[in-house]
């Protein structure tokens, strides 16, 4: 009888290092990704943007690896498994990075974190910054931003806002009516293959309940009352042929910041998702340099 052939693992889909799980506030365990070492300089907490998943940090990640800089991500409520997005409310986004950071720190104990985020990550990002962080918490070092998504450049009627907002009260679950943007998330036109082959399998949603909408419209307009607390070291990477985000939205925000806290960077011809446009590289070496004098600091 012929001998059989050992069965060959696939490697998993995002290249990742390890697959777990941890608890989220609502009971619900979600997906973790990691990428890199057990034992790294740093890890980088990152937060995906909206309809996307946490398996889209493979760009950034990978390179980070490199410098033996750890990623770990998890799947946001709502998001993978699902064509329509639709979340209880926005608050259970930043409660679940507070437990995600706490298990970030379990894990990696004493190994300085840096929050990486995206888009909608961005916006959590920054709840939990002004809301959540306890006050003298040394182990994060910084926030990075890419493209936040502190306001919409799909422009909508103050009418139809309110009239969604009456919706959402009645119909939660209903399907907000947008546009398809995922041909102009990034002139890389393998990633955006990856992107439309992660909506056919159910990775990446297409659709926006007007719950989920109407709890980002409700987190974005709070960050206009809070913004001036700011007080961690930032850096904004801005996209300025952005048709997600509102660039004009970001700027304001960035103004309420001060400016010794605050890099700002702007390129003008990229679309939304700068962590995997054609020159994110750029990009990474100066976070590269701008990582690495945090992580200096700390040690003079």
């Amino acid at each position: 009888m012929a001998k059989a052939e050992p069965t060959k693992k696939s490697p998993p889909r995002f290249h990742e290092d390890h697959l777990t799980f941890f608890r989220c506030s609502d009971g619900v365990e979600r997906q973790i990704h990691i990428w890199g070492s057990d034992k790294p300089n740093a890890v980088f907490v990152a937060i995906h943007g909206g309809m996307a998943h946490a398996g889209d940090w493979v760009t950034p990640a990978l390179y980070f690896k490199k410098k033996n800089w750890t990623t770990v991500a998890f799947d946001l409520n709502g998001h993978t498994g699902h064509r329509r997005i639709d979340i209880p409310s926005f608050s259970i986004f930043v409660d679940d990075l507070e437990i995600f950071i706490q298990w970030t720190k379990m894990r990696y104990p004493k190994t300085p974190i840096i929050i990486l985020s995206h888009s909608m990550g961005a916006l959590i990002a920054a709840h939990f910054a002004l809301k959540k962080r306890p006050q003298g918490d040394e182990q994060i070092k910084g926030y990075i931003m890419s493209s936040p998504y502190f306001g919409n450049a799909i422009k909508v009627s103050p009418i139809l806002i309110m009239l969604s907002k009456v919706f959402a009260a009645l119909l939660p679950k209903m399907k907000v009516p947008l546009p398809s943007i995922t041909g102009s998330l990034t002139h890389d036109s393998t990633i955006t293959a990856r992107h439309r082959q992660d909506e056919k399998d159910l990775l990446r949603a297409s659709e926006s309940s007007l719950r989920f909408g109407n709890e980002l419209l409700r987190a974005q307009d709070q960050l206009y009352t809070i913004m001036a607390r700011w007080q961690d070291p930032l850096f904004m990477v801005v996209a300025g042929n952005d048709l997600v985000a509102d660039v004009k939205a970001t700027e304001a925000l960035a103004h309420e910041i001060d400016p010794q806290l605050l890099r700002y960077d702007y390129y003008p011809e990229n679309y939304h998702e700068n962590f995997n446009e054609l020159n994110r590289n750029k990009i990474f070496k100066d976070i590269e340099k701008w990582v690495g004098t945090r992580l200096n600091s700390e040690k003079k």
